[in-house]
């Protein structure tokens, strides 16, 4: 599940905290450290996929290390700083849910605007940048954000998706760093060891096989079914949730 995710604009970390809700997995069961070291452990597995998948398009040069700069300041920044209250605030399953609801729907409005550039300029990389801020909250995607980002600067199709992909990558890398430096300052089990080896290989085998949808992605005549999944799986959760008749305090898992 993790590797293609990773190579589409739907939000792998949502799909972590979504999928098993849907298939009545007891994922939610497990400690939150193991739960965390697991999925920085399918996360480091897709990003090592994604390099290799993405190895042409990711050399930079001195111009392109600036242009860098503006898609991978902005949320490394708010991530540094506000990442653990937004988690612990917006990535419980309902939220999850509705920031897939509402990254679909951006999307969609997004692709329907339209935009016919080819060439992305700095404009393009802060506005990707920014929007890759809203990302920090679960479900929301980094390649989503800016994708959605990229087609509202009147970029076509694939040029949207290479910026997409170049500047997604770089903060899908540092948020598995940051987390792994938090997971490592508590002490794992040794039984979870191999789990979470197997989780991080089945990640990068995933990624590799799923290379194709990356050219897939590129020659896309529209991004709306993309946008209708990410709609209907996040409302499919809200539904299991019981979104209009919820619990009285208002609380979900």
């Amino acid at each position: 599940m993790q590797g293609p995710a990773e190579l589409l604009p739907v939000s792998s970390s949502g799909h972590l905290v979504l999928v098993p809700r849907l298939l009545g997995w007891s994922y939610a069961e497990l400690e939150p450290e193991e739960r965390k070291s697991f999925e920085v452990a399918v996360h480091a597995g897709s990003a090592a996929a994604l390099a290799l998948v993405l190895r042409r398009e990711l050399r930079f040069g001195p111009r392109d290390a600036g242009l860098l700069a503006l898609t991978f300041g902005p949320p490394a920044v708010a991530g540094l700083l506000a990442e653990g209250p937004i988690e612990r605030r917006l990535g419980t399953t309902r939220g999850v849910a509705l920031a897939q609801v509402a990254g679909g729907m951006a999307l969609w409005l997004a692709d329907r605007r339209g935009g016919t550039r080819r060439t992305a300029d700095a404009g393009d990389h802060l506005a990707v940048g920014l929007a890759q801020v809203l990302s920090l909250a679960p479900g929301f995607s980094r390649g989503g954000a800016a994708l959605t980002a990229a087609r509202l600067r009147g970029l076509d199709r694939p040029a949207a998706v290479r910026l997409s992909l170049r500047a997604a990558f770089p903060v899908t890398l540092g948020a598995a760093a940051l987390k792994g430096a938090r997971a490592l300052r508590g002490e794992l089990a040794p039984d979870i060891r191999a789990p979470l080896a197997v989780g991080a290989g089945a990640a990068f085998a995933a990624g590799i096989a799923s290379s194709r949808l990356v050219s897939r992605l590129e020659n896309a005549r529209s991004f709306a079914p993309l946008a209708a999944y990410r709609i209907a799986l996040g409302s499919a959760v809200l539904g299991t949730l019981g979104l209009v008749a919820g619990p009285p305090n208002g609380t979900y898992s």
